[in-house]
């Protein structure tokens, strides 16, 4: 499992910060000028200007006057504020698109937007309200779209055990990569440039117990944020209420009027600004008016209350049944679409995809990147001589010494028939041969045996590296590369290996 730090350090592919992100966040750093600076990195995208107009003029500021340039923003809301508005714009519509298609974006960031909205409802009427707290609410779980980017395999694994145990998310990753989304998203909103009175918050908003008592009422606005997203967009409505609930009248002297005020006013709001998002708001409606509408429907029942708790009871086992299954499925279709049948090793497909993803970083990080592709020798005769249920035998032996032999960083599948690849990050043509030296003399020392028969198989290999500093190309030719080598092996001999430099042709 990858951890944190590799991820941070682009040892996993992440999409690059937009630049016009950077360019405004450096802006306000420079404290000399950066009001007119501002105004033009702003300025120099016209998506952007209408969208920042649009929110400027709309009921969430309830301005006494109407905004009509960038400038007249900059004066009214001032340079934070004008900062954050942008930054929300940019990063929700950059991160939509980034996303990938099995994410679904569309609610995440509908979830997100409500809790923004929420949180600067919240921070104003507890007299708590800042430029920032917008856009921190907002960002509160962009750890999970960052976890998922980088890990999507991995994180689908999340919401499987999350629908079977029902334990919170941050609760689930914790328990599969040893830190979860909040650490994730504070971490990496640091190493884009965002201030701590942003990042903070949101490394404890799940856990408001543990956050710094500079940053605790923060803290736990995101937190009652979070909550009131949930009741329009989420499960467990009614523990979500309660909460919210208890803690504004505990903390806040709050009485329920107000409180249901707030809920409500948190819908309307939010319906307005998912519009300037572009994101469907679909049938939202205040909290209230839920009310009205189930106590409608609950009067057409004609039910006993106790038929309607047992067959609640029996939808709930089933429920949780079907969870467990579910699990199981999709366990089962992830190792389907990326693992071989036969030798459990990554499949033809996977190798692509991967080799794709490496020839990328190799190139953002300008490090070299081997691979290895190998073939048994003669194993047609094997299969004529022993039937194909043995040379089925010798596949899957060989598979398993193979991927013993490599280091944890690399990536093993089997390319076809028995064609073997192996991808090699970081490593130089010089790493790649002694690499595919082990794996050759793995190969020659294994005896595949029974009482009918004894056999013993070699390899034979080719090596080519993948330098960006030498004006390589794409990964057609780098496969091409490695396959010339492999099949300058079999002509010369077989049992050896032939190394390919791509920058000599």
């Amino acid at each position: 499992m990858k951890t944190i730090e590799e991820i941070l350090d682009d040892k996993i592919k992440l999409p690059t910060f937009p630049a016009i992100a950077l360019r405004i966040i450096d802006a306000v750093k420079a404290d000399d000028a950066s009001m007119s600076e501002l105004t033009k990195i702003v300025s120099s995208d016209p998506a952007l200007v209408a969208r920042v107009l649009k929110i400027s003029n709309s009921s969430f500021y309830s301005l006494p006057q109407k905004v009509d340039s960038i400038q007249k923003a900059l004066t009214i809301l001032g340079t934070e504020n004008l900062k954050n508005i942008a930054l929300s714009f940019v990063i929700v519509n950059w991160m939509k698109s980034s996303s990938g298609e099995s994410f679904n974006h569309e609610t995440f960031w509908k979830r997100a937007v409500t809790s923004a909205v929420a949180a600067d409802l919240i921070s104003a009427a507890i007299d708590q309200r800042s430029d920032d707290i917008f856009i921190t609410a907002l960002l509160q779980d962009i750890g999970i779209v960052i976890l998922h980017l980088c890990l999507p395999e991995e994180y689908l694994r999340v919401f499987d055990e999350k629908r079977v145990t029902a334990l919170p998310v941050a609760e689930v990753e914790k328990k599969l990569f040893g830190y979860d989304h909040q650490e994730m998203g504070a971490r990496i909103l640091e190493k884009w440039g965002l201030p701590e009175a942003i990042y903070m918050p949101i490394a404890f908003h799940h856990n408001t117990k543990n956050s710094p008592e500079s940053f605790s009422t923060k803290t736990q606005i995101l937190w009652l944020s979070d909550r009131m997203s949930s009741i329009y967009h989420g499960a467990k409505c009614a523990e979500q209420l309660k909460d919210i609930y208890r803690t504004l009248q505990r903390s806040y002297g709050f009485n329920e009027e107000d409180i249901t005020k707030i809920i409500d006013a948190v819908a309307e709001k939010t319906v307005e600004i998912l519009s300037y998002f572009e994101i469907d708001a679909g049938n939202m409606k205040p909290y209230s008016q839920l009310l009205i509408d189930a106590n409608e429907a609950l009067g057409k029942l004609n039910v006993s209350y106790e038929q309607a708790i047992l067959e609640l009871k029996r939808s709930n086992e089933r429920m949780e049944i079907l969870a467990i299954e579910l699990q199981a499925a999709n366990e089962k279709l992830r190792e389907l679409a990326t693992k071989d049948g036969l030798t459990g090793l990554y499949n033809h497909r996977h190798f692509q995809e991967a080799l794709e993803k490496e020839i990328n970083r190799s190139l953002r990080n300008e490090t070299p990147l081997s691979l290895v592709l190998m073939d048994i020798d003669n194993f047609k005769s094997i299969n004529d001589q022993y039937g194909h249920p043995v040379g089925d035998i010798v596949l899957k032996r060989l598979a398993a010494t193979l991927q013993e032999t490599i280091r944890d960083t690399d990536l093993l599948a089997r390319y076809g028939g028995e064609e073997f690849s192996v991808i090699l990050p970081e490593t130089d043509l010089k790493g790649g041969a002694l690499l595919a030296e082990r794996l050759r003399r793995a190969v020659e020392v294994l005896e595949t045996t029974s009482e009918d028969y004894s056999i013993q198989a070699t390899i034979s290999l080719g090596v080519t590296t993948y330098a960006p500093s030498t004006g390589s190309k794409g990964m057609t030719e780098f496969i091409t590369a490695a396959d010339k080598g492999l099949y300058h092996s079999k002509e010369t001999g077989r049992n050896k290996i032939s190394l390919v430099n791509m920058s000599t042709g």
